[in-house]
This record gives structure tokens, sequence and C-alpha cells, in this order.
């Protein structure tokens, strides 16, 4: 293919690279110098060309002064080692039944196996990242939910001070969502739900949620219910009415308590859309569904875009 002197070799044109820079440049400001958490997982965490552009992705965000927090699961690692180890695999209300035993896999799994890779392909970059879990320093404190679900853990405190010191330190904290249990045993934590409360205990100026879709669904059925951007008083009233799908109630509810506790907006992002954080969080057109605690700070106008929709349904 030839190319005229004004075209680059995938095909843009320098005055649309200045133009995507140009649009770039007043987000880039305002997220500079800030905290910004990101929950990772879903595809983007197994597919190896998807976890390469998260990688530089969040290198970006660090070199444009941005100070990120990733906390991540590994539910299809531990699925896959409890089966190997002839452990049941059983979920009730959504949340993985965790015995003794299988908390064991549990921390093996998520501080071990999936937190180092993590740390290691950053790292790839430069000794940027440092991998933690809610053990280290009395980080996360939980206690179990119930007998019924073993360790699955419910978060009573988050001491920020180790994770401050780490961001003061140039590190890229990640976090793999085990806690330390109130009763000196380890706890299970969903990690939409610690990513929430860890953006909210941290002061984060927004917080990311890496998923499989493009965002949420009113139907998951009917794709002409995507919402794009919601108040915080829709998704509280999506989160109470109890019509979501099970998958994404724990996001946004994990949005709700972010915002609750400070964080001014909350995103579900597709994250097997390559480049999705940037593309979110440095365009004005984003890929996913964005909750504003003030819907001013919106990227255009709300509406009461959810309330809307439910009306057409």
């Amino acid at each position: 293919m030839k190319l005229s002197k004004d075209t680059r070799p995938n095909g843009v044109t320098d005055k649309e690279s200045a133009q995507l820079l140009a649009e770039a440049l007043p987000w880039i400001k305002n997220i500079t110098g800030k905290t910004i958490v990101i929950k990772y997982g879903g595809a983007a965490m197994v597919d190896p060309k998807l976890r390469a552009d998260v990688m530089s992705d969040i290198v970006l965000l660090k070199t444009v002064g941005v100070n990120p927090i990733i906390v991540h699961g590994g539910g299809k690692d531990i699925t896959k080692a409890m089966e190997d180890a002839g452990i049941p695999v059983e979920f009730k209300d959504g949340q993985r039944v965790t015995t003794d035993e299988g908390m064991d896999i549990v921390r093996t799994i998520l501080a071990g196996k999936v937190n180092q890779e993590l740390v290691r392909a950053l790292n790839e970059h430069g000794n940027i990242a440092v991998g933690v879990n809610g053990v280290d320093g009395g980080t996360i404190i939980a206690e179990p939910v119930s007998d019924e679900l073993g360790r699955v853990g419910k978060i009573k405190r988050i001491n920020g001070s180790l994770l401050q010191d780490l961001i003061d330190a140039d590190y890229i904290p990640i976090i793999a969502s085990v806690a330390i249990g109130n009763d000196g045993g380890y706890c299970n934590v969903n990690a939409d739900v610690m990513a929430g409360q860890i953006a909210a205990a941290t002061n984060a100026a927004k917080i990311l949620f890496l998923t499989d879709v493009d965002g949420l669904y009113l139907d998951f059925d009917d794709k002409d219910t995507l919402v794009s951007q919601l108040s915080l008083e829709e998704a509280r009233e999506l989160v109470e009415g109890g019509t979501l799908s099970s998958g994404m109630i724990p996001k946004l509810r994990s949005c709700v308590t972010a915002i609750e506790g400070g964080v001014p907006s909350a995103y579900i992002v597709n994250g097997t859309i390559p480049h999705s954080i940037l593309l979110e969080l440095l365009t004005l057109s984003g890929v996913g569904t964005a909750v504003y605690a003030d819907t001013a700070d919106a990227k255009t106008p709300v509406g009461n875009f959810a309330s809307k929709l439910l009306e057409n349904k």
C-alpha cells in the first residue's frame, strides 16, 4: 500500500493524530496527580493481547502523572484449581462458597499465581508495580458473611496507609482480593466490592470496572437498553430494583459505594475493546457506562437516561 507523506502506517493521518492528542489533553490535565482505581478482570485479564493493551494503558497513565491502583480477582483460575483438587464448586447468590480448604486455594491463586503474573507483566515496562493483598499490613479487615458461605468476607475496615505509602514511593499497587478475617483467618472478598471500597478509602478521582460487555444493560437480551451514563440516584434505583443480571449487580453496587464514599465518577467498561481504559478516560465519547455523583460532570447531559429507557420497555 502506498502511503501519502502525511499518513501513518496504521492509516491515521497526521491531522487525525493531532486531533486525538488535542482531545485527550484536557482529560489528561483533569486526572494528572490523582488516584484512579481499576478493577481488572474478565477477558482483558486472560487474553494475552488484551492484557498487553491494559498494561500499556496503565503505564501511559502513570507516565502522565496518574496514580493507578489495580484490584483483581481470578475466578476462572480458582474454579479450575478447585476442580483439579476435587473440591466442589458452588455459588450462592452470586458468591463462591468457600470452605477452609477452598480458601487455601483462593489464597494460592489470587495472592500467588494471578497477582505475581500481573506484577511481572507490568514490570516489563520498568519496576513500577508491587503486589499486595488485604493481609499485607492489615490493609483490609473482613468478617465472614455467613456460615453458609464459609470464608466469604464482608469488608469491615480498610487501612489505606500501606497503599498510600506505595503511591508516594511512585509504585502501582496491584491488590489481590484476599482479606484478613477479624477472627484471625482469611476471607475471600468479591473483587468488585473491594475495588469500590478501596476507591472510597483512597480518595480516588475515578474507578473503572473492566468487564466483558459494553456496559450496563437494563435488559441484557435487548441491546437497545445499554445505558451510557446515569446519575447516582438512578444507579441506586437500579440496584434496589432487582431487575439487573446477577453479574452486573456487584459492579453497579460498587459504583454506588465508591461515589457515596466521595469518588466523583465510576465506569463499567468493556475490557475486550483494545485500549478501552484510555478511550474512556481520555476521549469525549467513552466506551462504557458512567455513573456520576454530579451530573454536571457528565460528558453529555444525563437527562434521566435510565429512567427513560425503563419507561420505554
